[in-house]
C-alpha cells in the first residue's frame, strides 16, 4: 500500500448524497478479488448508458456525457468530493478498490458510512469529513474554475484551497497507518522477527508437531 501524506490533485465534484457502494461498483463486478481492474467500471451505471458486465470492452460502450467522470475538465482528477453518507449500502471492499484503481487518492464528504470509511484507510484512501458549509464552498470553487486543485496534508490535517485552509479530524492510529503505507498485512509484518522467533521456539518445544508422526 502506498503511503499517503501530502497530495495535490484536481478535484472531481460528485454533487450527490447517499452514494451507495452498488453505485460505486455494481454487484456484477464483485467476482474478482484481485483488488485491481475495477477502475474502468467505477460508477458504471452512471458513467455509461448501457449495462456493463465483467470483461466487456468499455471503449465500445455508450458514454454518458453528463456524468462527471466523463467531463474533460475533470480528467485525471484524484480527489473526489461528495455530499453526506457517502459509501452507504453493502460493505463491499471492492468500492475503495475501484476508487483507487481509477486514481482517486482522497474522498472528501460531509459524512461517510462507517464500514466504507474504515475500508478506505485499509486500502490506501484518505476519507475526510468536512462540515456542509465548507463543502458548499469547495463545490462552488470547483465549478468556477477548470482544473481546480487542492492540496491535502495528512500530517498537519489541513486542506489548502486557494488562500483558505480547512482542518479535519482523523484517528491517530489510522493516520499513522496511511502515513507509513501499512495495511493489516503490513502491520502484522512489522512484527515479523518476533513471529519467526516465536515459531522457532514453539517448534523446538514441541518437535513432534512437524515430525509427521501421529500421536499414540
Amino acid at each position: 500500500m502506498d503511503p499517503v501524506n501530502i497530495h495535490k490533485g484536481i478535484v472531481i465534484p460528485l454533487d450527490r448524497a447517499n452514494v451507495d457502494t452498488d453505485a460505486i461498483i455494481p454487484k456484477q463486478f464483485l467476482k474478482s478479488i484481485k483488488k485491481t481492474g475495477f477502475g474502468p467500471n467505477l460508477f458504471d451505471e452512471w458513467r455509461y448508458l448501457d449495462h456493463g458486465e465483467p470483461g466487456q470492452d468499455n471503449s465500445k460502450r455508450r458514454i454518458n456525457p453528463d456524468f462527471v467522470l466523463n467531463i474533460p475538465r475533470y480528467k485525471n482528477g484524484s480527489i473526489l468530493i461528495a455530499r453526506e453518507n457517502f459509501g452507504c449500502g453493502s460493505s463491499r471492499e471492492h468500492a475503495p478498490w475501484a476508487l483507487l484503481d481509477f486514481g482517486i487518492k482522497i474522498v472528501i464528504a460531509s459524512s461517510f458510512a462507517d464500514i466504507f470509511y474504515g475500508n478506505c484507510f485499509k486500502n490506501g484512501i484518505l476519507p475526510i469529513i468536512l462540515d456542509k458549509a465548507t463543502m458548499d464552498k469547495i463545490f462552488t470553487k470547483v465549478e468556477a474554475k477548470v482544473g481546480y486543485e487542492i492540496t491535502v496534508n495528512l500530517q498537519k490535517q489541513k486542506i489548502y484551497y486557494d488562500s483558505e485552509i480547512a482542518s479535519f479530524e482523523v484517528d491517530s492510529f489510522k493516520k499513522s497507518c496511511l502515513l507509513d503505507g501499512l495495511d493489516d498485512i503490513g502491520l502484522t509484518l512489522k512484527n515479523k522477527v518476533d513471529i519467526e522467533n516465536f515459531e522457532k521456539k514453539y517448534h523446538e518445544s514441541f518437535p513432534w508437531l512437524n515430525s509427521g508422526e501421529k500421536l499414540k
